[in-house]
Parts: C-alpha cells; structure tokens; sequence
C-alpha cells in the first residue's frame, strides 16, 4: 500500500503536469509555445443561450505583473494546467493560458519567505502567484484567475505536522484588490459516491479539511467552513444540456486482464456511456445541504470501501483554505467578506475498494486513480467550467440582491 509520503509525491506531480517552458516565462514568444492549448483556446463550439456566452475582455493596456488585480464582481480561481485550459476554452475563447496576465505582486516580500523551495510558483520566471484574465458574462464581470499556489506544493514546516499555507494569504489578497461578491473555486476532485460518475460536478457551499501529513495538527484541521448563501440555479439545467454535448469524450475504456498470464477468453467488460451530471448539496436528492468538499494534503480518492461518501462530497487539495481564508476575514471583523462555492468535477470515478491495495507491490486502487486522472482531467474540468458557467449566469439574472 502507497504510504503517505508517496500519496504527497503523487500530489504534487500530478499539481504540476503539464507545465512548459512556455508556461514559466513572464511574456512567452507566440512562436515558441507548445501546441495544444496554450495560445488560443480550443473552439469545443458551444451554443450559449443568447446574452450569456462568456465575453473575454484583454485589458487596453499590458499591466505590470506587480499592478493590483481589477475590481470584479466574481473571481473563478482553478489551479492545474488541464484545469486552467478548460476554464479558458470555455470563458476566454481566442484567449489561451499563455496569454493570460502574469501576476507576481508582494511575491518577494510576503510569499516567498512562505514557500518551500522546489515549488512550481518558484521555477517561473520571475516567481509569481498566478495568472489572470477578465471577463464579461451576462452583467456580470469576471475574474478567471489560475493559481501557482497550491496547499499541497508549497507549505515550509513550521513544527510536527504544522505548515505555513500561502495559499490562504492569496485568497486574501485577491479578495482585499477585487472586492468580488463571489469566488469558485474549480476544478479535478475525486469521487466518493459511487452514483457520481466521471464528468458529473459537484457543488458545494461548505468544505472541511481532512489533513493527515503536513498539516494534522494545524488548529484548522477537521474544520468545516461554510458560506450560507442560496446558490443561483436558474441556468444549471442549461449547463448540464452544455455538459452533455461532450459525453463521447468521458467514455471509458473497455476492461480485460492485463496479460495473457491471466486466463481469459470472453469479451471486454465495457462500461455504460456515462451522462454527466450537475449534483447540488443545496438539492436533497443529491446529498445532504453543506456537504463539504474534503480538503487533503496528499492524493486522497474514493472508494467503494472507504467510505467518504459520508463525510463529504467529493475529495481534492485545496478548497478548505478558501473558507478558512474568509472565516479569519469575518473574525478580523472586514468590511468585504465574499460569499464562495466549490465547483469540482469527477476526473476519477469512486474507485471499486475490492482491488488489491496491500498485498501486491503494484496498488492497483491508486494506479486507477491517477490513469483516470491522467486521462480524464481536462474533458472533466470542461464540465465543471460550464457548470461553473450556470451558475454565473443564474446569477447573472437573478441580479445583485442574490449575493
């Protein structure tokens, strides 16, 4: 069985993939980027309904990556690379990640005093907390952010199973220079139910951390932090419509045994298609009102053995530190405290608990988790993007009394 150090290891490989040269420089030559998405978004041809297709807005001058971040109504913050060229395919289309705008301000005298060296906030070129671009939806602005930043990447030990956490302070810093109404944070999680398949999405209002390496006996670990708000659903039936039209892409892979060593003769097991959908803790018949999000410090997943499903919605490395950022804003008495939601799709199905884990040097639960998130992460988070999409448009129509 992996032990919790190699579970930290996986963490953070799996938080950096997909990085490149192109991705660590402050203003990367358009020549030298690498294929795929990291230029201009991919056009996945999405039929908006009129009025509310994301509208990205590049700002009429280039800003310095040490300028405070733009007043908005809504800050959408994500965090890996497959993540972040969802969100950009869906929200700032003809607008890849490359040309997002480098954000580095009081990195040097606050951050980096913070942060372990080997983090990847670090290896870009200058340091930086993250990237950011403007967006109009609806009569809504918009602030799509992607986080260097990680709860799991960056946290320099400050006693036995006590951290710093960075990440905390970012939130802050992007909600003192914003002033938005609302931040999501989205983006790949773990699924605990088996009923919640690839692709579907999970929203929340609530997540608690559930630490046990770096962070266990931190005063905030086994917290629950909430935002009581009434989410804006008028759209979601839309996005899950949205959602649908990529499917095909979630298809997963029909199964046999691994080697001719096994004896076998009958055909590939293949799985149903699967249909994602958008579960609500604020909808009973999905899970119960504030369910949280499950907030780890090492690659944690479901299985049908562990029982997760009891503790939380779904499982991932970071949203706790949002609620946790707003609740030390409430306390401190702030004048601005924004109401905040969890948006994370399923990019690994609850994994079956009756695979090998202990016995054998190959674990085979892990070794599904991660193929699946491997493969499955960016197509996921396209579904979280436009779930994401939903609800900002409900809010968009339910005007600003509504948060």
């Amino acid at each position: 069985m992996d032990s919790l150090d190699e579970r930290v290891d996986i963490a953070r490989a799996l938080l950096s993939a997909g990085i490149t040269p192109a991705d660590l420089e402050l203003s990367p030559e358009p020549a030298a980027a690498p294929a795929g998405h990291a230029l201009a978004a991919a056009d996945l041809g999405i039929a908006f309904p009129d009025g509310l297709a994301p509208v990205p807005r590049p700002l009429g001058v280039e800003p310095s990556p040490d300028d405070a971040l733009p007043r908005a109504d809504v800050v959408v913050i994500t965090w890996t690379v497959a993540e972040q060229d969802a969100l950009a395919d869906v929200f700032t289309p003809g607008f890849g990640r490359q040309r997002w705008y480098r954000y580095t301000r009081r990195f040097e005298e606050h951050y980096r005093p913070l942060i372990r060296a080997g983090a990847p906030s670090l290896a870009a070129r200058p340091p930086r907390l993250g990237s950011y671009f403007p967006v109009r939806l609806g009569d809504l602005d918009v602030l799509c952010v992607k986080s260097e930043l990680h709860l799991n990447q960056d946290g320099l030990k400050t006693g036995e199973g006590t951290a710093t956490l960075p990440v905390k302070d970012f939130f802050e810093q992007i909600i003192e220079e914003v002033r938005p109404r609302v931040i999501a944070t989205i983006g790949t999680s773990g699924s605990v139910f088996g009923s919640f398949p690839l692709g579907d999405v999970v929203v929340t209002r609530a997540a608690k951390f559930r630490c046990r390496k770096e962070f266990r006996n931190e005063a905030f670990n086994n917290q629950t932090f909430r935002s009581d708000w009434t989410l804006p659903l008028g759209r979601i039936e839309d996005a899950q419509k949205l959602m649908r039209g990529f499917g095909d892409r979630l298809k997963e892979p029909p199964l046999g045994p691994p080697s001719t060593r096994f004896p076998f003769d009958g055909p590939l097991i293949v799985p149903p298609d699967n249909d994602p959908a958008v579960r609500i803790e604020q909808d009973a018949r999905d899970m119960p009102e504030f369910h949280p999000i499950l907030t780890t410090d090492y690659f944690e997943f479901g299985t049908s053995t562990n029982g997760l499903e009891h503790e939380g919605a779904a499982v991932e490395m970071g949203d706790a530190a949002l609620g946790l950022a707003c609740a030390g804003l409430t306390a401190a008495g702030s004048d601005h405290v924004p109401r905040w939601v969890v948006v994370r799709n399923m990019s690994d199905p609850q994994i079956n608990g009756g695979l090998p884990s202990r016995e054998f040097r190959l674990n085979q639960q892990t070794m599904w988790a991660v193929a699946y998130y491997e493969s499955y992460g960016y197509w996921t988070s396209v579904c979280g993007a436009l779930t994401t999409w939903g609800l900002l448009a409900g809010l968009s129509e339910a005007g600003p009394d509504d948060a």
